[in-house]
């Protein structure tokens, strides 16, 4: 098994999800908290089959809801390449929320992030991912009316004078003992994650009254917002809550689905042959041969394809059942759940990509000016 590195800018080995909670000190989802959510969301896939899984004083933002103390949203994206079908994940979710719970969205692109992190990127480079993923996000659906979306690069005027009073409570200790910086490490990395903290109480700020903020993320992103929940009392706002979700993982059945490597990954962008490749050469949880398979078994637990199903192509419990079952007892083989697997990911990626190019027409909507 290899070894498990999780942190905001890699994820790679076998994730052992109990030990990041234990790690970070997250709190699962319980029954009473999922009761709750349930009354808003409905029967919630994401919930369900617990993609999203953990959380941080989410019982507080409901809590304050019922009070009539209405919440924001916060999410984003770090624009390295284009966007994939790991990205939408939280993206869906975080419609689902904005919808049930008719509330704003702050949608943050750290385009400087992705600048300062990279060996490889240039400004020009990140710029034009940023653009290209501004597409999809307007794509998911979220209500031009009621979202908000900045760049870090373009939007400095509004986000580096909130930044600053951040940055201005985080040691150098405190974020080598978070990220694992060192004396080599470039400065922009050191003082990034004071941009990543202001959309968590920008809205207070704006309105010169204390909002709660709940961010939906994928749990690699946790360390961010552990160090904007201490900060953040200090500066007189409300520590921002989250809901985590688990990882979809890449093709190539090794971490998560990563963005910089076209091998573990299906990407918006990609076409109906390029997704037929893509998944027809990628890993799975199946034997060596035909033989192996129908006698042993194959391991859906460590398969993609399965994941991918699991994750978002196949909503009907049952079925998804009855395939892992199949799956394990040998009567179902690899190449086929793999052909099933590709016209469903083609049909939605076709759908995508259409509000994709409507998102076009609509983009500055979106855009904050400052």
């Amino acid at each position: 098994m290899s070894e498990m590195t999780v942190t905001p800018w890699e994820v790679k080995g076998e994730i052992d999800y109990n030990r990041l909670i234990e790690e970070f000190g997250l709190n699962l989802i319980n029954e009473k908290l999922e009761a709750k959510l349930k009354k808003y969301l409905g029967d919630n896939l994401f919930l369900r089959r617990k993609i999203f899984f953990v959380h941080r004083d989410l019982d507080f933002i409901l809590n304050e809801f019922e009070k009539g103390n209405k919440f924001y949203l916060y999410t984003g994206r770090g624009p390295s390449g284009h966007t994939h079908i790991g990205h939408l994940i939280p993206w869906i979710f975080t419609k689902q929320l904005q919808d049930a719970f008719k509330t704003k969205l702050i949608f943050q692109l750290t385009d400087d992030e992705k600048f300062l992190f990279s060996d490889k990127l240039s400004i020009e480079e990140v710029e034009n991912f940023t653009k290209e993923n501004i597409l999809d996000i307007i794509a998911v659906g979220f209500d031009p009316e009621n979202t908000e979306i900045y760049t870090d690069l373009v939007n400095s005027k509004t986000l580096y004078k909130q930044a600053v009073r951040v940055a201005k409570k985080i040691t150098f200790s405190t974020t080598k003992a978070v990220f694992g910086f060192n004396n080599s490490t470039n400065v922009g990395k050191i003082f990034f994650t004071s941009m990543q903290a202001v959309p968590a109480f920008i809205e207070s700020v704006k309105q010169n009254k204390n909002i709660p903020c709940l961010i939906p993320h994928a749990i690699d992103q946790d360390a961010h917002f552990r160090i904007a929940r201490d900060i953040l009392p200090k500066l007189g706002y409300y520590k921002p809550a989250s809901i985590q979700c688990q990882f979809i993982p890449g093709l190539t059945g090794s971490g998560k689905m990563s963005a910089s490597d076209p091998n573990s990954t299906v990407y918006t962008t990609d076409s109906e042959k390029d997704i037929e490749k893509k998944i027809k050469k990628a890993f799975t949880g199946g034997r060596e041969t035909i033989e192996e398979q129908k006698k042993l078994g194959g391991n859906p637990d460590i398969c993609p394809i399965f994941k991918y199903y699991f994750f978002l192509f196949e909503k009907d419990d049952k079925k998804l059942e009855d395939r892992f079952k199949a799956c394990k007892t040998g009567k179902l083989m690899c190449g086929e759940c793999k052909l099933q697997l590709i016209p469903r990911i083609q049909k939605f990626i076709k759908e995508h990509q259409k509000k994709r190019e409507k998102a076009k027409e609509i983009f500055n909507e979106f855009i904050v000016k400052d």
